[in-house]
């Protein structure tokens, strides 16, 4: 297991701190968003931070020795910091960075090799189909049995994401998906509620229960809409327990450390089914992991600063 961060009271510790956001990714305006949020609470602490835009302006900074760690908040892949490229390029640095390293961040980020090592550990997650952009989608939908997902295999916050319940609606999804490069992954949908849990260090935070007004918790009722209900913690009791524990578990199974997201199903019969990770969530004011920080007593600020500190102490393990 990572040992816990070291903590700290003094801003000067953190020396300069360069908050990598924007990028190139699908996922560019959100992880603006989530920057602009990070850069402000650090300041408001005294953290000597500046806003580094995307990987290409962050090599010059690396090269140029302009920063002493990077907080990510790039979202995504391609452009992205999610992907663990830009994990690989700090590594090469010596620079500390918050979030998971090259392994956790690439493992992530493809939703399929993640449900590999999960099944492997006898984790639960939906059956699901590998397909590769030329093969038969709605064959594989017919096995697995409608209603599916069908999904890119590598890009986050609901992107070419499609709810498929009859194989007339399947053409559009698939070429909705295929808009997103890479191989495609159809999955069996969970009738049930969508649920989340944070990570922080080492802690599993109180779980969310996502309700949206529509259907289903597209884009739209993650960044735009103020209808969407969150109730946390999501669960109570011994089910709230297990459900943080099985988080965790997979987080850590994902080879994942710092800080994240884990995202679940939990069917109308009560089992849970692990559904992705996201090892650099979104801090914008629609955002999940600061919902459950404040249920846990942890204010936006100290969130920021807490995932600060988990960058501390891990100069010798990151490679």
């Amino acid at each position: 297991m990572t040992p816990s961060a070291p903590h700290t009271t003094d801003p000067d510790r953190f020396g300069r701190v360069a908050v990598l956001m924007g990028g190139t990714s699908s996922e560019r305006e959100v992880s603006l968003d989530s920057g602009r949020n990070i850069l402000d609470a650090l300041r408001r602490r005294l953290v000597r931070a500046e806003v580094v835009d995307g990987i290409p302006a962050l090599r010059t900074a690396l090269v140029e020795q302009r920063f002493d760690r990077v907080f990510n908040i790039l979202h995504g892949q391609r452009g992205g910091g999610e992907d663990g490229v830009v994990q690989g390029l700090m590594d090469a640095f010596g620079v500390p960075y918050t979030g998971s390293n090259v392994l956790g961040s690439a493992l992530s980020m493809d939703k399929i090799r993640t449900k590999q090592v999960w099944l492997a550990l006898g984790l639960p997650t939906p059956r699901y189909a590998r397909l590769t952009p030329h093969d038969d989608v709605a064959a594989a939908a017919r096995l697995l049995g409608f209603p599916v997902i069908v999904k890119p295999a590598c890009e986050g916050s609901s992107v070419g994401v499609s709810r498929v319940f009859t194989e007339a609606e399947m053409p559009d999804a698939i070429a909705l998906a295929r808009r997103y490069p890479g191989e495609l992954l159809v999955e069996q949908l969970v009738d049930g509620d969508e649920l989340t849990v944070a990570v922080l260090g080492e802690e599993a935070l109180p779980s969310i229960r996502i309700v949206p007004a529509g259907a289903y918790y597209d884009y739209h009722a993650k960044y735009v809409a103020d209808t969407t209900q969150y109730i946390c913690p999501g669960l109570e009791g011994q089910a709230e327990e297990a459900l943080r524990a099985l988080a965790l578990d997979a987080f850590r199974a994902a080879g994942c450390s710092g800080w994240g997201r884990v995202d679940l199903m939990r069917d109308r019969k009560g089992a849970s089914f692990l559904l992705e990770v996201n090892t650099s969530p979104g801090m914008t004011s629609h955002s999940l992991v600061p919902k459950a920080a404040r249920e846990a007593g942890i204010e936006f600020d100290e969130l920021v600063w807490r995932v600060l500190e988990t960058s501390l102490g891990f100069e010798d393990l990151r490679i």
